[in-house]
């Protein structure tokens, strides 16, 4: 099923470049989608919350490491950098402002591929890492299926967003651990625990722990320590 597939966002102006790559990508059975502008692909990032970004730098409206900031700034997809640019000093800015990975044109379509599965595992909440055998987690009647990125409770599925299910799969990693909101804010978005991001925490627990059928006052899932953190209870 295609929902099942990891879905790669590819960055890329120039028609021919961006045909090869994505018919690389969708021959390995990557689900591929395309911009051709960095304003385009702000959009398409919202809208599909990709699980990995093939992105060149050289874009026709603005800079690709413009794009590569914005998407750091809440989020900890990978970003593969596929540039004509060879300066050491490109690829170190390109890393350090959060790329996992840089590759210069021209390239061969099985380093490419080497390098697309690396960093998908290398993702910490990548399915491929094989936390646990089988890639399930069960607690009771709440099943995750890391593979697919599925979480069920009572075999029915819960809909949860990239964000939601990174936050439960951290959760389930460390079940039965308090986990501190700076630990889940710094796993999961890279940043410090300011007010903001916290409250940005909150709110997306919020909406887990009603997906998952949680009551206030009540333990469930997911016990919240006020101004603490969170744990998923053994």
């Amino acid at each position: 099923m295609i929902q099942n597939k990891y879905k790669i966002l590819l960055v890329e102006d120039e028609s021919n470049i961006r045909n090869l790559v994505s018919t690389v990508l969708e021959t390995s059975g990557y689900q591929t989608i395309m911009a051709d502008t960095c304003s385009v692909a702000k959009t398409l990032f919202a809208s599909y919350l990709p699980d990995l970004i093939i992105l060149d730098l050289g874009l026709p409206d603005m800079d690709g490491i413009n794009l590569l900031e914005f998407v750091r700034k809440d989020s900890l997809v990978p970003i593969i950098v596929l540039s004509a640019r060879t300066n050491e000093s490109d690829k170190i800015d390109a890393l350090d402002k959060g790329a996992n990975d840089y590759i210069t044109k021209p390239f061969g379509s099985g380093e490419l591929l080497a390098r697309v599965r690396a960093a998908l595992r290398n993702n910490r909440f990548s399915a491929e890492q094989g936390r646990l055998p089988g890639g399930r987690f069960t607690l009771k009647e709440l099943e995750i299926d890391y593979d697919a990125r599925r979480v069920f409770i009572k075999g029915e599925e819960i809909h949860l967003t990239q964000t939601e299910y990174n936050i439960v799969a951290l959760l389930s990693e460390n079940c039965g651990k308090m986990m501190t909101y700076a630990t889940i804010i710094k796993a999961i978005w890279g940043g410090l625990a300011e007010d903001g991001s916290v409250k940005k925490l909150q709110v997306n627990m919020a909406n887990i722990r009603k997906k998952f059928g949680d009551k206030p006052g009540e333990t469930n899932y997911i016990a919240n320590e006020l101004g603490v953190g969170y744990r998923l209870n053994e």
